[in-house]
């Protein structure tokens, strides 16, 4: 019996599949939109990551959370979201169009 790994398998794609998703995706935006691309992708998953254990805090029995703790949570959550906010404006002024 003779077992073949994938070391770049990601959701059953291998490394030519990766590649020409990669090539399509450079076509489309091309390499200039790449960053802003990123960075917009990795500030969506921060929000839906900081709304997720949020969820999840919530369906923990907050009978043993202090009304303290239970206002810091809520203060960090704010935090985070104004961040997110502030870190999309800033990349609007930034843009060479203006727009």
């Amino acid at each position: 019996m003779r077992t073949h790994m994938l070391p770049l398998a990601i959701g059953g794609l291998g490394t030519t599949e990766l590649l020409i998703i990669l090539a399509v995706i450079i076509l489309l935006f091309g390499a200039a939109k790449l960053p802003e691309l990123a960075r917009g992708s990795g500030r969506a998953l921060r929000i839906f990551k900081a709304e997720t254990k949020g969820l999840m805090d919530d369906d923990q029995d907050d009978v043993t959370k202090t009304p303290e703790q239970r206002e810091l949570e809520s203060r960090q959550a704010e935090l985070d979201r104004r961040q997110a906010d502030l870190d999309a404006e800033r990349d609007r002024l930034q843009r060479p169009d203006g727009a």
